[in-house]
């Protein structure tokens, strides 16, 4: 094995997961604004979960967030029909997913979104959409709602250790 693939290896396998209740939208609110101060291009974020587990509402407050940083404030629309919200933030390129209505991941291609990943941060919900074109070191958001409680989401979060680990931080001084 060659020392980048090994390097690449390790990066695959340095894998670390995260779990906790967000007991109303402010802690999902929190979440996306903790996830905002650690956004950089190239990093793509999988918001998986069924319909109404806050996909699309954490997304926005993610943006939200960044633009408030940049004093930006603008609408920020879901994406179901259009596929791609995009928004151009200072150094810093958003763009927003909504995979539902995709048929074949092909169509990604179209969108522009495989070199999106390179470049952008991309806020993609319904990821099992993507097939092939999953990206490798990507950061996976599983939402999942209380039956019984329909403001309370469980949050399960995996992907690079590093990045899971800065998000935790960051959460911790939201």
């Amino acid at each position: 094995m060659t020392a980048k693939a090994e390097i690449q290896n390790r990066q695959a396998t340095d894998q670390t997961t995260w779990a906790s209740d967000l007991v109303n939208p402010e802690a999902t609110a929190n979440l996306a604004n903790a996830l905002a101060t650690q956004a950089t291009p190239g990093l793509t974020v999988l918001l998986e979960g069924p319909v109404g587990a806050g996909k699309s509402y954490f997304a926005r407050c993610a943006i939200q967030s960044l633009m408030a940083q940049t004093g930006m404030i603008e609408d920020v629309p879901s994406p179901t029909f259009t596929l791609v919200q995009t928004y151009e933030l200072d150094q810093l390129d958003v763009w927003h997913a909504d995979l539902y209505r995709l048929t074949n991941p092909d169509e990604l291609i179209e969108l522009g979104l495989e070199q999106a990943f390179d470049t952008a941060l991309c806020l993609i919900e319904w990821p099992d959409r993507l097939g092939d074109l999953r990206p490798a070191g990507a950061l996976n958001i599983s939402l999942t709602p209380d039956a019984k409680d329909p403001d309370r989401r469980f949050v399960q979060i995996n992907g690079p250790s590093e990045i899971v680990t800065r998000l935790i931080a960051a959460m911790e001084t939201q």
